[in-house]
């Protein structure tokens, strides 16, 4: 495959170029009371058996590098588990997956993402901020891109279900040569994860290959743009226009998000 990058949207409508939008495919997609007041002595007479506060969360605050081991490790993937991130398998070892989670965690938390976890992470981890509700009025079950994070947010009947690192459209102008269907042919497109208010629509299981690359468990929401596995999900925004997630996300994620729910694209990420 060649790749050459033209410096504008205008230079990519050349001659025999296929103009395109998204990850690339060829299935057509359809768019998108209160209580009144007790005096005092009534109300201690209805208490029963006074109830404990619950005890604080204490991290163990041991600095951990990727590639670390142990149970400081096995308790932050315990936490982040509770919290609605996804560090893979609970088992002491910090390795890829878990740091997707730890950048997740740490952008939803206002902490620069590295992989270094360490006392601002650690202090986050004992109390966490919600993520940043990006459509008040959203149905109860809806998914939520913040493009600005590349925080993806999956709300299930109101409730915070999954919270996930992404990368989204670079942005960057595109024209590739691939051979497609028997012949080779040229696309061009702009990269760009459009924000909007789109739905869920078709879906593939397991690996779809398109002519701009291979996709596991694609999740069409909006034309050629889709949520979907793959094996590099850097910090930055590095797709043609796809939401790309942690393989360990994309495995679950088909389970949790139904045809027909609303995804809302909220933001604009800003490079250094």
């Amino acid at each position: 495959m060649r790749v050459r990058r033209l410096p504008g949207v205008a230079a990519l409508l050349t001659a025999g170029a296929v103009v395109v939008s998204g990850c690339g495919t060829q299935q057509p997609v359809r768019q998108a009371v209160a209580s009144p007041p007790v005096s005092p002595p009534a109300a201690a007479a209805q208490q029963g058996p006074s109830i404990a506060a619950p005890d604080p969360v204490v991290a163990p605050r041991k600095t951990l590098r990727l590639g670390a081991k142990g149970k400081a490790v096995t308790w932050m993937q315990k936490r982040l588990t509770e919290l609605g991130y996804r560090p893979g398998k609970v088992d002491g070892q910090y390795g890829g997956t878990t740091l997707a989670a730890v950048w997740a965690f740490q952008k939803v938390n206002g902490i620069k993402p590295t992989s270094t976890v360490a006392k601002r992470t650690w202090q986050a981890l004992e109390t966490p901020r919600a993520p940043k509700v990006l459509v008040p009025d959203g149905k109860p079950t809806r998914a939520e891109v913040n493009l600005t994070k590349q925080v993806m947010v999956l709300y299930v009947r109101g409730e915070v279900k999954l919270i996930t690192h992404i990368s989204s459209g670079s942005g960057i102008p595109y024209c590739e040569t691939t051979t497609w269907q028997g012949k080779e042919q040229r696309f061009c497109g702009s990269a760009r994860t459009p924000t909007g208010n789109y739905r869920t629509t078709w879906r593939v299981g397991g690996w779809h290959k398109s002519y701009l690359g291979e996709l596991y468990n694609p999740i069409f929401f909006n034309g050629g743009i889709a949520f979907h596995g793959a094996l590099s999900v850097p910090l930055h925004p590095a797709s043609h226009g796809c939401v790309r997630m942690p393989m360990n996300v994309a495995e679950e994620l088909p389970g949790l998000l139904g045809k027909g729910v609303p995804v809302h694209v909220r933001g604009a990420y800003q490079r250094a």
